[in-house]
C-alpha cells in the first residue's frame, strides 16, 4: 500500500499546483493540504509497523474516494479529472484485491495473476495517461492563450473600431460642413463669374459707343445736308412752275430724286449702324443666321477705330484690309463674332497706341485685317505691328482673368471669351502668332 499514499501524495500536490488553490481556492487548498498530511501520516504508520491493518487501508481508500468526490462534484476542477482517470483503474483494481484478500483466500488466489496484470497495467496506464494529460495541459494552456489574445484582439479590434466610427463621424461632418462652404463658395464665385462677364460685355459695349457716334453722325450728316438741299431745290421747282417753265423744274425734280436717294442710302446706313449696336449690346440667343463676314469685320473694324480716336484724338493707325468677296454670306452668331472681332481689334489698337507712344514718330501704327475661304472653312486674321505678346505667356493669354494690361485696364475676360465662342460655340479654332515688339497675328478658322 506504500505506492497508494505516494500516489495520494503526488496527485494532492499536482491538483493545488494546476488548479493554484493558495490563490484561487483558499478553503479547498487547506482540505487537500490536510489531506496529505493524513496520507503522509498513514505512509510514516505502515513504515513503522511491519504489518498495516485493515484500518489503514480503508482510511487510503478513503482519501482516495474522498479526492474523486470532490473532484468530480467541483465544475472548477475540470481540469484535474484526467489526473482521477489515470490513477482509478489503480485504486479499483487495489480495492477489489484487497476485498477479495479479507474475503476469500481461494477466490484471491484464483484470481490474484489476473488482478497482479490488471494492476500492472492499470499502472502503465496511469503513467500514459500522466504524459498525455500533461501534453493535454500544454495542448490548453496553447489554446487558453490563443483565445486570451483572440479576445485581446477583438477588444483592440473593436475598441479601434469604436474609434475609427468616431473619427469617421467627425471627418464626415466636417467634410459636410466643407461641401456645403464650397457650395456656397462656387455659388459666389458663378455669380461674380457672370458679373464680370456681363461687366466685359458693357466694356466691349464701351468700346463701340464712341466709334458708333463717329459712324452715325456721318450719314446723320448727309441726311441733313441732302434734305437741306432739296428743300432749296423744291423752293426753286415751285419757282419755275410759277414760271411755267416746265423743263428747268424737271431738271430740279431728278435733282431732288438723287438726293433723296442719298438720304434713303445714308438713312439705312444709319439704321444698320444702330442695329449692330442693339445685336451687340443683346444677349446672344445661340441663334446663327447668314451673315456678310465681310462686312461684319468691316464695320466693326472702323467701330473700334473710331472708339480708340474718340479717347485720343492724336491717335492714328493704317488699316490694311484684303476681304475675299467670293465667301458671301455664312451661318455664325452674330452678336458673338462680332464681340470676338472688337475684342481682337480693340486689342491690336491698343498694342499699336502703346507702341506709338514709347517711339513716337519714329514709328507708324498699322493694322492688316483679312479674310480668305479655304475648303470647308473661313479663315480671319487680325495682324498688328505692336508691341507683341511675351512668349512665356502665350499658352496662358486664354486663361480666364489673365491679362498684360495694367491694372484697371482690363478684366483679362475678352480672349477667354473669345476662345469659348470660336471653339464651342462655332467649333472653329483660334491661334496666336507673335513676336515680342514687333507683331501680332490672330487667325481664327470657322467651319462652313
Amino acid at each position: 500500500m506504500s505506492l497508494e499514499f505516494i500516489l495520494v501524495i503526488v496527485v494532492i500536490r499536482q491538483l493545488r499546483k494546476k488548479l493554484e488553490t493558495a490563490k484561487a481556492f483558499p478553503k479547498w487548498d487547506k482540505i487537500l493540504l490536510t489531506l496529505t498530511i493524513a496520507a503522509v501520516c498513514l505512509l510514516a504508520l505502515q513504515i513503522a509497523f511491519s504489518g498495516y491493518t485493515s484500518l489503514i487501508i480503508w482510511l487510503s481508500y478513503l482519501i482516495w474516494f474522498y479526492l474523486i468526490y470532490i473532484v468530480f462534484s467541483r465544475n472548477e476542477y475540470i481540469t484535474a479529472k484526467p489526473l482521477i482517470f489515470a490513477i482509478l483503474p489503480y485504486i479499483i483494481l487495489s480495492l477489489v484485491n484487497d476485498i477479495l484478500q479479507q474475503a476469500s483466500k481461494e477466490i484471491y488466489k484464483s484470481w490474484s495473476n489476473f488482478l497482479d496484470a490488471g494492476i500492472f497495467f492499470s499502472i502503465v496506464w496511469m503513467v500514459a495517461m500522466w504524459i498525455i494529460g500533461n501534453k493535454q495541459k500544454k495542448a490548453l494552456e496553447k489554446e487558453k492563450q490563443i483565445r486570451l489574445e483572440e479576445e485581446r484582439q477583438s477588444k483592440l479590434t473593436a475598441m479601434l473600431k469604436d474609434q475609427l466610427e468616431i473619427q469617421v463621424a467627425e471627418r464626415t461632418a466636417e467634410l459636410t460642413q466643407q461641401k456645403e462652404e464650397l457650395q456656397h463658395a462656387l455659388t459666389e464665385l458663378k455669380s461674380t463669374q457672370a458679373q464680370l462677364i456681363q461687366s466685359e460685355k458693357m466694356a466691349s459695349l464701351g468700346e463701340l459707343t464712341a466709334g458708333i457716334a463717329h459712324e452715325i453722325q456721318n450719314p446723320l450728316n448727309f441726311v441733313n445736308n441732302f434734305s437741306e438741299v432739296s428743300s432749296e431745290l423744291l423752293e426753286e421747282m415751285q419757282a419755275e412752275l410759277d414760271a411755267d417753265n416746265k423743263e428747268e423744274a424737271f431738271n430740279i425734280a431728278a435733282d431732288v430724286k438723287q438726293n433723296l436717294e442719298k438720304i434713303i442710302y445714308h438713312g439705312k446706313r444709319a439704321d444698320a449702324i444702330v442695329k449692330g449696336m442693339l445685336q451687340h449690346s443683346r444677349s446672344s440667343s445661340d441663334k446663327k443666321e447668314p451673315v456678310d463676314i465681310n462686312a461684319l469685320t468691316d464695320e466693326y473694324l472702323r467701330l473700334s477705330y473710331h472708339g480708340l480716336r474718340a479717347k485720343d484724338k492724336s491717335f492714328n493707325a493704317t488699316m490694311n484690309t484684303d476681304f475675299d468677296g467670293s465667301i458671301g454670306k455664312i451661318n455664325i452668331v452674330p452678336q458673338d463674332i462680332g464681340r470676338v472681332l472688337l475684342n481682337l481689334f480693340t486689342n491690336a489698337f491698343y498694342s499699336v497706341s502703346a507702341k506709338k507712344k514709347n517711339l513716337g514718330n519714329d514709328y507708324d501704327p498699322a493694322i492688316w485685317v483679312s479674310t480668305k475661304k479655304e475648303v470647308n472653312k473661313i479663315i480671319i486674321k487680325v495682324r498688328d505691328n505692336g508691341t507683341g505678346i511675351p512668349q512665356k505667356v502665350l499658352d496662358k493669354i486664354y486663361q480666364p482673368f489673365f491679362t498684360t494690361k495694367p491694372t484697371g485696364e482690363g478684366t483679362g475676360l475678352g480672349l477667354s471669351l473669345s476662345y469659348d465662342i470660336i471653339t464651342k460655340m462655332h467649333g472653329g479654332t483660334i491661334t496666336a502668332e507673335t513676336k515680342e515688339n514687333e507683331f501680332a497675328e490672330f487667325t481664327i478658322e470657322l467651319p462652313v
